[in-house]
């Protein structure tokens, strides 16, 4: 008998480019290599149908997204009530397969009578109010600023559907323990990615790096942070890499010789530069959710340097250098270039993010729950 799961994507989840999406093709991935008919559906709003997702899906149904100022009327959140489709939910309702809900974006239906018979699942990728209020605080233009102020609120008061769900996967330990104590059902199930073992080398780089989407307001707030009160203070080269970064970025960091940005990496070339690095500093201004952009530079790089927001129960803290301040991030740099990665941190590494963090072991956690 076929073992199968219905899986609602907030977007297309080809290529995995970014944060969310990556998390999702790659529990699709893992799912299917383990035995399970994948019935993807998504919504489709900024991204082409990717023909390479049938490789790993025994049907997938694309919707689309709606927009417009008119659903900021709504009292559901925006993120939430722009996806709402009818046929979705008569897809959705036509087998009793379990389906697993791909943020609070998705979970329109999630208390719908119509599936009441159904095991229900909900990947919860951040406390999305918290994850709103703090772009809200990290964002400059006051109508975006306004956007998601008003979203904060929304999300908040609809998170309580939650309650309706068979099993919450949490994406960090910091949320499993706010998601179980609020709903009690709550599993710490790590971020899926497309690391397979350590590829970090022993010895030195030559710079520091910062990766990251640059578009997104919270890593903008966080290299811009590093460059006033770090990189212009230290005579190591620093590389900034990622997506769309807006050009008064560009020009803040032509003013220092020793800092280069490369815009929009492709995938081979930004783990070149993380393998490359010798150490990746990765500070963030948001508790919240598990940022692959730390798993990549464990598996990929060399010495890490991050903040306790980035690595607070994470599970990864011993495999991280941390540093809070400016002067904490400045000295740590400069006592890490004296030194040499060795074969034992990597072997440290390999202890915790092959086992704990294994695409395959975590896929097993999803598909015991379906039973």
């Amino acid at each position: 008998m076929e073992t199968a799961l219905q899986l609602v994507a907030f977007n297309i989840p080809y290529p995995p480019d970014y944060g969310g999406v990556i998390d999702i093709y790659y529990k699709i991935k893992a799912l299917s290599e383990n035995g399970i008919s994948v019935y993807l559906h998504c919504f489709e709003y900024n991204r082409p149908q990717a023909i390479e997702l049938e490789k790993y899906c025994a049907k997938i149904f694309y919707y689309p997204r709606k927009s417009g100022v008119r659903y900021q009327f709504s009292n559901k959140p925006y993120i939430v009530i722009t996806r709402n489709n009818n046929q979705l939910l008569s897809n959705l309702s036509s087998n009793n397969y379990p389906i697993l809900f791909e943020g609070l974006h998705t979970c329109l239906n999630l208390d719908n009578p119509a599936l009441k018979n159904h095991i229900k699942l909900v990947r919860t990728h951040n406390v999305e109010h918290e994850y709103y209020r703090n772009l809200c605080k990290a964002e400059p233009n006051i109508f975006r600023k306004m956007f998601f102020g008003m979203e904060t609120c929304k999300l908040k008061a609809y998170e309580k559907v939650l309650k309706n769900a068979s099993h919450l996967l949490s994406i960090s330990p910091n949320d499993n323990l706010y998601f179980d104590r609020k709903f009690g059902n709550s599993h710490f199930i790590p971020a899926f990615h497309p690391f397979n073992e350590i590829k970090s080398k022993e010895g030195r780089g030559e710079y520091i790096l910062f990766h990251g989407n640059l578009s997104v307001s919270e890593n903008l707030q966080a290299v811009e942070y590093l460059i006033k009160n770090v990189f212009s203070k230290i005579r190591q080269k620093v590389i900034i890499a990622g997506k769309n970064p807006p050009a008064n970025l560009s020009h803040k960091i032509q003013q220092h010789s020793n800092i280069q940005l490369i815009a929009n990496p492709e995938n081979e070339q930004m783990e070149a530069l993380i393998q490359n690095s010798h150490i990746c500093l990765i500070p963030t201004f948001q508790d919240t959710g598990l940022k692959l952009k730390l798993l990549a530079s464990l598996f990929s790089g060399r010495f890490c340097i991050a903040n306790a927001p980035m690595i607070h129960k994470t599970g990864l803290e011993h495999l991280c250098h941390q540093a809070n301040t400016p002067k904490e991030m400045i000295d740590c740099v400069n006592k890490l270039f004296e030194q040499e990665f060795t074969s034992e941190e990597i072997e440290k590494r390999r202890l915790i993010l092959e086992d704990d963090f294994s695409n395959r072991n975590n896929a097993m956690k999803i598909i015991y729950l379906l039973k």
